[in-house]
């Protein structure tokens, strides 16, 4: 059998490679010394599938930023605003200037709109699209990469792309008088030239990324990829084509995903087990299949018996030559190494030999290609002997179940959740409270984590720090952070987020049931790195996690403080989560420890508190017909951390970076007194979906892009403003960022969030203006 996986992480073991993209953004490394870094990272990563045994090696599976934006560039889809750059900047520095932004010598050019890549919590790039798009062969990157395997020993290498109709799909029309896929016809060409030039340089397998094949797909699309592929093997016989989806099963495709002329089809089993009974069944007898029995986004270790029995099943129908293993999807989502975490670290004994991240995931596909040879090694059975050891070991853990957990969940089922008070009632008691101006400003949550703040995080870690001196650190930033929010006029206020690495990953240190690692990096986007917490048992509160520096943010300010809490779902969807009860089970049991905390910010004195919800959005199914059972529980988890509260008390919520027209009804459920939203770089666009619905709540649309260094000016936010205050009345407005502030520098948080106040100052004058002119 032969072996493979999709893709394998990029950012660095130990983010080499976020480290040098900013070290090349502040001047620190020259383009020479970044490359250098990249290719040093790429045979990392080679090295790393040849010594596990893997025969086909992908590549152009790496990136500096964005593998959608590499195709992007490579295609030379260049929106016209970035033209002008074209004359004065590089290659590469145009490339980060679409994904970032860019602002100097007389340019001032936003960047490019982000979302989540289906329902991961990776950030890609969007494409952008007129109705004429110039489409051409602008980047050798794929090409060069494959060449720099060759070079460096690779028997087998393997180029990665995104599929041409994904490719488009991915995308977004910038004006409404055509449609994406009609500009096939022009991209295929390009396609071509770019597996030519694959071919020519010695190419002889090519992976075809097609995840939309497990979406819902209209008729149209389905005859556009038989239109599509038939093109490219015509042109290309001799290349081995494999097409890969992953996230879901084929579903209604399946027919569509076997009738294709390509060579092999890459199912992912994890999540599209009901596909395999068709596809032994029907698949046409030219065509192999590629089964990522081992899940990529996930990890814990493989069943190997579930996983032998699918591949024997597999063999049974279609003989051994025609099977190939892999991993479910691209190995992007998880951790490097378990090796890498450290002796005496922060993983517990007993929880490392379950786990498998990329490294031990390429053993697992190897370990069980093995096993299905007629000759198996001593080694192989022994690797058999030590999963199922370990699996046996996992089941009956008393670190698993804890019973008083249980019978708190029992009690909850069936009860009603939510507040008690409509959102209209609790919006006259909040007013009358909290006493806000109309358009009242505020910020996302965290705020700038210099090198100052890591240095004393790090120091307190290493045991050189005492506790009190660390605690009188952190509190020392809170009070400077909150001096400035008042010297601004910020109307409620944010605490800063000081003691917190990451907004999930604080949580998961708070919790009974969670664990967190040393080094376990994922890329989050470009060069946003996350060390997603291990949920492995039931979920309580140890202790108070928050409440202590809220009231000590209060204590400094005579105007709200945010409470800041990350919601169930978004601590569910950036963390790993244990497979096996109900993703609905472990929803609730951290709903019921979250709203623990925020009855006791309550009784602290905190009138205003936040509970971060950007992940339920991509934990939607990835299908219709799956989504309102998803939403159902991933509500009702809100509803129980927010439900408890008194009605003067003022909860918000946030999300970004997702199309919230798929689950309008569902943010209406969640009955949020605030939904702050992202929505600068997407134009404001998805205002009018919530002013159809009639959102009931109060609504912060994001007027300044948080994830660029650009500095927005007044004029530019004002515009923002005018734009939201088109669709909706003045008092049911709120004015932020569009998100967490962590990632800047204070030289652009300071002016960018003054800019932001003083935009709302003039747009309150202009509304009280009109209200006078009008009577």
């Amino acid at each position: 059998m032969l072996t493979h996986t999709l893709g394998y992480p990029r950012l660095g073991a130990f983010r080499e490679i976020k480290k040098a993209c900013e070290g090349y953004w502040k001047g620190a490394l020259d383009e020479k010394a970044l490359r250098s870094a990249s290719l040093e990272e790429k045979h990392r990563r080679w090295r790393a599938q040849q010594e596990a045994g893997m025969e086909l090696v992908a590549c152009n599976d790496f990136s500096l930023y964005d593998h959608v934006q590499d195709m992007s560039f490579m295609l030379g889809v260049i929106p016209e605003r970035y033209k002008p750059l074209c004359q004065n900047l590089s290659d590469l520095d145009l490339y980060f200037a679409m994904c970032r932004g860019y602002q100097g010598a007389g340019y001032d050019v936003t960047a490019m709109e982000m979302t989540k890549w289906f329902d991961t919590n990776y950030h890609y790039i969007v494409p952008e699209f007129t109705r004429n798009q110039d489409f051409h062969y602008y980047s050798r990157k794929c090409v060069e990469e494959f060449l720099e395997a060759v070079s460096f020993g690779v028997k087998k290498p393997k180029a990665v792309l995104v599929g041409p109709i994904s490719y488009l799909l991915l995308g977004k029309e910038k004006t409404d008088d055509f449609h994406r896929l009609d500009l096939i016809d022009t991209l295929l060409p390009v396609y071509m030239a770019v597996l030519e030039d694959l071919h020519h340089a010695g190419c002889t397998w090519v992976q075809f990324d097609e995840p939309f094949l497990v979406t819902d797909l209209d008729d149209r699309t389905r005859k556009l990829y038989a239109e599509v592929y038939g093109v490219l093997r015509q042109h290309f016989p001799d290349v081995h084509f494999l097409l890969a989806a992953y996230f879901d099963g084929f579903g209604d495709n399946l027919q569509t995903a076997m009738s294709l002329p390509v060579d092999t089809l890459h199912l992912d089993v994890v999540n599209g087990l009901y596909d395999l009974p068709a596809v032994f069944r029907d698949v046409p007898r030219d065509m192999n299949i590629s089964l990522g029995v081992v899940d990529g986004r996930n990890i814990w270790i493989n069943d190997v018996n579930e996983s032998l029995g699918i591949l024997g099943l597999a063999v049974k129908a279609l003989g051994h030559d025609r099977v190939m293993v892999s991993s479910s999807c691209s190995l992007l989502h998880v951790p490097y190494d378990v090796r890498n975490e450290p002796d005496g670290g922060t993983l517990p004994d007993f929880l490392g030999p379950w786990l498998a991240f990329a490294r031990q995931k390429l053993d697992e596909i190897r370990l069980l290609a093995d096993l299905m040879e007629d000759e198996v090694s001593a080694d192989a059975f022994y690797g058999l002997a030590e999963h199922l050891k370990q699996l046996e070991k996992r089941k009956h853990s008393k670190f698993l179940r804890n019973s008083d957990v249980r019978s708190a969940l029992d009690a909850l089922s069936g009860e009603p959740v939510g507040r008690r008070q409509s959102i209209a009632e609790r919006r006259v008691l909040q007013q009358e409270w909290l006493q806000l101006p109309v358009l009242p400003t505020t910020m996302i949550g965290s705020l700038p984590q210099t090198a100052e703040l890591r240095s004393l995080r790090k120091r307190y870690r290493d045991g050189s720090l005492s506790a009190e001196d660390y605690g009188s650190g952190v509190r020392v930033l809170i009070t400077n952070a909150v001096r400035w929010q008042e010297s601004i006029g910020l109307d409620v206020l944010v605490h800063g987020e000081f003691e917190r690495t990451d907004m999930v990953e604080f949580f998961g240190e708070h919790l009974d049931g969670v664990a967190f690692t040393g080094n376990g990096w994922v890329q989050s986007y470009g060069t946003r790195a996350v060390k997603p917490p291990i949920i492995y048992g039931d979920v309580s509160r140890k202790e108070p996690m928050t409440v202590e520096l809220a009231r000590f943010a209060q204590g400094l300010s005579e105007r709200p403080v945010k409470g800041m809490l990350t919601g169930p779902g978004t601590i569910l969807k950036w963390s790993f989560v244990r497979n096996d009860q109900p993703l609905s089970d472990t929803a609730m049991q951290v709903a019921l420890a979250l709203r623990e905390e925020v009855m006791d910010l309550e009784l602290a004195g905190i009138e205003v508190i936040q509970i971060d919800e950007p992940g339920i959005r991509e934990g939607l199914p990835l299908k219709k017909a799956d989504r309102e059972s998803y939403l159902e529980w991933a509500v009702r988890a809100f509803l129980v951390c927010s439900g408890g509260v008194g009605p003067a008390t003022q909860i918000h919520t946030h999300m970004c970076y997702a199309d919230y027209a798929d689950i309008l009804d569902a943010l209406i459920r969640m009955d949020a007194d605030v939904l702050t939203i992202e929505t600068a770089r997407s134009d404001m666009e998805v205002l009018s979906g919530f002013a159809a619905a009639g959102y009931p709540g109060q609504l912060g649309p994001g007027i300044y892009d948080i994830h660029s260094p650009r500095i927005p000016s007044v004029g530019e936010l004002n515009t923002q403003l005018e734009k939201v205050l088109s669709h909706f009345a003045p008092r049911q407005i709120w004015v932020n960022p569009d998100c967490g502030l962590k990632t800047r520098e204070w030289d652009e948080v300071v002016p960018a969030v003054e800019n932001m106040v003083t935009a709302a100052r003039k747009a309150r004058h202009q509304v009280r203006k009109r209200a006078l002119e009008e009577g």
